[in-house]
């Protein structure tokens, strides 16, 4: 199987993380943020992730590949998944982007390794979030906005290898949540999610992203 990604992508990382529980190998293909073309070429419009089978077939929806991985084998993700541990991650995800967004293409990624690459994300993020240098400028107030909800998640967390006390769906939802949001220096998450964060990342065997 390969996967079409960013590097910075939480929605790709759904699948990197799968795959990493299953033992899997996942060919993984960094686009350049401005390489519309081989996406459009893939599935016809501009989109990441992309998941493409071994019989050639490409899929879309990051929790649909989650299911077509899981599903190879033995199952993984087999654990309870809880309503509110969703809605959570959802509601964290809008808080994490004024902090995230404007510090990845500080972080040397691949997907940023031309100028125009690099200036078409800046560009598109830009136009949705604001300007990079005041979000940054923000950083303690946009803290400050996001940690009732790490601290909710907080009490959610039944066990440092499990959300739910068993790997399952919820999983493949936080973590990413908490890899992005670990790129902002400063932000401090309480102690268990700490504890997740960190087991769960060594047990994937994926370093953090660095912090800025």
């Amino acid at each position: 199987m390969k996967l079409f990604m960013f590097e910075h992508c939480s929605l790709c990382f759904r699948v990197r993380m799968t795959a990493a529980l299953k033992r899997l190998h996942l060919q993984e293909t960094v686009l350049l943020d401005d390489d519309s073309d081989t996406m459009i070429g893939l599935v016809g419009k501009r989109v990441i992730p992309i998941l493409v089978k071994d019989c050639g077939q490409p899929m879309l929806e990051s929790m649909d590949m989650v299911s077509y991985v899981d599903a190879i084998g033995e199952p993984v993700l087999t654990g309870p998944e809880r309503g509110e541990v969703a809605a959570l991650a959802d509601k964290a995800v809008a808080k994490t982007a004024p902090l995230t967004m404007p510090r990845y293409p500080l972080l040397g990624l691949p997907e940023f390794a031309t100028i125009a690459a690099l200036d078409h994300y800046n560009l598109r993020k830009r136009k949705a979030y604001g300007d990079f240098v005041e979000l940054r400028a923000n950083t303690r107030r946009h803290i400050d906005e996001l940690m009732p909800d790490l601290e909710e998640l907080d009490r959610l967390i039944e066990s440092p290898s499990a959300i739910n006390g068993k790997l399952s769906r919820d999983d493949i939802r936080v973590l990413p949540l908490l890899r992005s949001a670990a790129v902002v220096k400063g932000l401090r998450f309480p102690r268990r999610a700490r504890n997740y964060f960190e087991t769960m990342m060594s047990h994937i065997g994926y370093q953090p992203l660095p912090a800025i």
